[in-house]
């Protein structure tokens, strides 16, 4: 099952997006059909292909989906709109959203649809900066870790070590699940590992080396 990130919520959005659905919902929109599908124009790394990414935690957003009382309070004191888009917002959910997708993992080319979103009007423009969020970072580590693997052949032994330099905890997760999807054997992460049941392995540090100055420090000089 996948773990929700406390940050991803229906907030998780560019203001735009609710101003756009207040404007819909204004002028009795909202609730018209619409159809969104969502492409990229070229393929990173000056690369042929791209690996999709991203969609079992679309999946799991658009399900969880809602407005909590807190997110309604402090979209009220950014956006003078009127209460009833408020209790519209309070009362939004996914049930009439349907989700076409390629499958996670599947190799993916540019401007051909890789997610197709249906529904009411209003809540798809609400989903469109969220499910870009979702995938693209993610695809673009998947691609990254692919064409790594084709570079190094079937047998070698490739293991994801980012999580210091990530961007920030998130980035860091993303980061080790997707570089074992595209194809490497583990990572150095002990929370991916935890949270994504994904082999985890390591070297060690030069703090490690350092920490002795000589054989005779050793206090066994065989390995197991």
């Amino acid at each position: 099952m996948e773990v929700q990130n406390q940050f991803v919520t229906a907030l998780l959005t560019d203001f735009y997006q609710v101003s756009m659905a207040y404007a819909y919902w204004k002028h009795g929109r909202h609730n018209e059909p619409c159809v969104f599908d969502m492409f990229f124009r070229k393929n990173p790394f000056g690369g042929s292909f791209t690996v999709f990414a991203g969609l079992s935690t679309v999946l799991d957003y658009v399900s969880n989906f809602c407005f909590t009382d807190s997110d309604i309070e402090f979209l009220k004191t950014r956006m003078n709109a009127e209460e009833g888009f408020f209790q519209y917002l309070r009362e939004l959910n996914c049930d009439s959203v349907t989700i076409y997708g390629v499958k996670e993992g599947s190799v993916v080319f540019p401007k051909v649809p890789i997610l197709r979103i249906e529904g009411p009007l209003g809540i798809c423009q609400l989903l469109e900066t969220t499910l870009l969020n979702l995938t693209n970072f993610a695809s673009l580590i998947t691609t990254n870790a692919a064409r790594m693997r084709l570079a190094a052949g079937p047998d070698k032994l490739l293991l994801e070590f980012g999580l210091r330099r990530a961007q920030g905890p998130d980035g860091a997760m993303t980061a080790s699940k997707c570089a074992v999807l595209g194809g490497f054997n583990g990572s150095s992460n002990c929370q991916a590992g935890k949270v994504f049941d994904i082999p985890i392995s390591g070297t060690h540090a030069h703090s490690f080396v350092c920490s002795f100055r000589g054989i005779d420090d050793l206090k066994s000089k065989e390995l197991d």
